[in-house]
């Protein structure tokens, strides 16, 4: 086992985990069969389960379990540490580092059957809910009941609330309510050797000991396998307005954010902006007419407001924009509340489909990364003129302004070992000599884990390192995904 393996566009991964693992044998797939039952043990087309949201990784595993309960998964997880067997755990499967599919050859655990939403509490607003059920389910199920989701991602059709915890998912929201360490109340774990950890709790303020839950968020799944989660859900306003404005430069991008912090921060939900270039990808790649009548500009702003008065918020919206215009800090714009669902919608997509644009170029390069606001843009310069050279067909940047989250992307028609070659490990560096973030949102998992030592010291490193050990000495759940190689 762990043999070198070549990912799809010829990276090759090679194992440095020094632990001995025992092989899958028919006997393993057996004791699964009695105790999961047939239909939740899989052996064959198992290519959709090994291959990575990107396609940049596929591994090689022979078997994806899907347990139905958490009883299931603690008998699971109580087999294969006493067995040796290594497994990954996999939710919506969205991730772009390639932390939710297997390295090699481990086990699968697959979270999607456990999908029940076990209560929702109106008048407090917390839903308590199982950790394999769709982002977009409990976004329509609080939406009924006059919540929201406290956060939203660009994959909430296809991702899961547990995966969601495991990554400490950020997405458009962030802005107002903040990462899910202040969101979730509760959560329940089955550790590695299969015991059950109870976490759960539908208190805000608990100030009983360490708050152990906040381990596992974020913890990439080599912690434990999260089974249910409780979370805060703000009240859904009764009114929202999205609005673009096209902006000829980055500085007066900043200046517009200011403007709008101050003048509408009790409205304001969402705060986006997104180059030319991000634009064209959507515009053109995804056939969609240009949102602002096809007059391009260098920058584009989108910013969303909620309110319950309607009426106010958008006079207050229309002034600050006249005063914007008069400043010239705006050329051109565009907005529209969800009165007129359908334009609602049609004007946020520009945003979320950015990704889904890149893609149809061929192979996108993507990173995930935090800078502060005085140098966020000027590392798509850098890279512009360090990749001119190559094959690099587009390089982009568009993202979350209010968490100096910038999502760097390059594409190619096809992997190219000299782009990559370009960007890493140079890009790490320049975001260490800015005291940035290698990874704002999406994790380390295999991608970036051997990089963690450019936004952590390394006695940090060494902290986490000894956690996982405390908690996983056998090291069999997602071994070789966020921390470097652990011997």
């Amino acid at each position: 086992m762990w043999s070198a393996i070549t990912a799809k566009y010829g990276r090759q991964w090679t194992s440095t985990v020094v632990k001995r693992y025992r092989s899958l044998t028919a006997y393993d797939i057996s004791r699964m069969r009695d105790l999961l039952g047939d239909t939740n043990v899989k052996t064959d087309d198992l290519d959709s389960f090994n291959t990575d949201w990107l396609h940049t990784h596929k591994g090689r595993s022979q078997l994806v379990l899907e347990p139905n309960t958490t009883r299931q998964v603690s008998q699971v997880m109580a087999y294969l540490n006493d067995q040796s067997l290594p497994c990954v755990i996999q939710s919506g499967n969205t991730s772009l580092v390639a932390g939710s599919v297997p390295f090699d050859d481990e086990i699968i655990i697959s979270m999607a059957k456990m999908r029940q939403i076990i209560s929702f509490d109106e008048t407090s607003g917390i839903l308590v809910t199982e950790s394999g059920v769709v982002l977009q389910t409990l976004e329509d199920y609080v939406n009924e009941r006059g919540y929201i989701m406290p956060y939203d991602l660009g994959a909430k059709g296809s991702c899961l609330i547990g995966g969601n915890l495991a990554t400490n998912a950020g997405g458009l929201r962030f802005i107002r309510y903040g990462s899910l360490h202040g969101s979730v109340l509760g959560v329940e774990v089955v550790l590695p050797d299969g015991r059950l950890l109870d976490l759960m709790s539908c208190m805000r303020k608990d100030n009983t000991g360490y708050d152990l839950k906040q381990l596992f968020i974020g913890s990439e799944g080599t912690l434990g396998v999260i089974t249910k989660v409780s979370i805060q859900c703000p009240l859904k306003l009764r009114h929202q307005t999205v609005a673009l404005v096209a902006v000829n430069s980055f500085d007066d991008l900043l200046k517009i954010y200011h403007k709008i912090r101050c003048d509408l921060t009790e409205y304001l939900t969402t705060f986006e902006m997104m180059d030319d270039i991000a634009m064209d990808a959507v515009v053109t790649n995804l056939k969609q007419t240009h949102p602002l009548n096809g007059n391009s500009s260098p920058f584009y702003v989108m910013f969303k407001l909620a309110a319950n008065d309607c009426e106010h918020m958008e006079k207050r919206l229309a002034q600050v924009i006249e005063q914007l215009m008069d400043k010239q800090l705006i050329s051109d714009g565009t907005y529209v509340s969800d009165d007129n669902l359908q334009r609602f919608q049609k004007l946020k997509s520009y945003r979320e489909r950015i990704a889904e644009g890149l893609l149809v170029d061929g192979y996108s390069y993507k990173y995930d990364i935090s800078l502060p606001l005085n140098v966020f843009y000027e590392i798509v310069n850098v890279m512009k003129d360090r990749l001119k050279t190559t094959k690099c067909l587009r390089v982009c940047g568009y993202g979350h302004i209010g968490d100096s989250n910038l999502h760097l992307n390059m594409t190619s028609k096809v992997f190219d070992t000299d782009i990559k070659s370009q960007i890493e490990p140079f890009l790490y560096e320049y975001i260490a000599k800015h005291k940035g973030s290698i990874s704002a949102e999406h994790g380390l998992g295999l991608m970036k884990n051997r990089y963690l030592s450019y936004s952590k010291p390394a006695e940090a490193i060494s902290m986490m390192k000894d956690i996982k050990r405390l908690i996983d000495p056998k090291n069999i759940l997602n071994p070789n995904k966020m921390l470097p190689p652990i011997n």
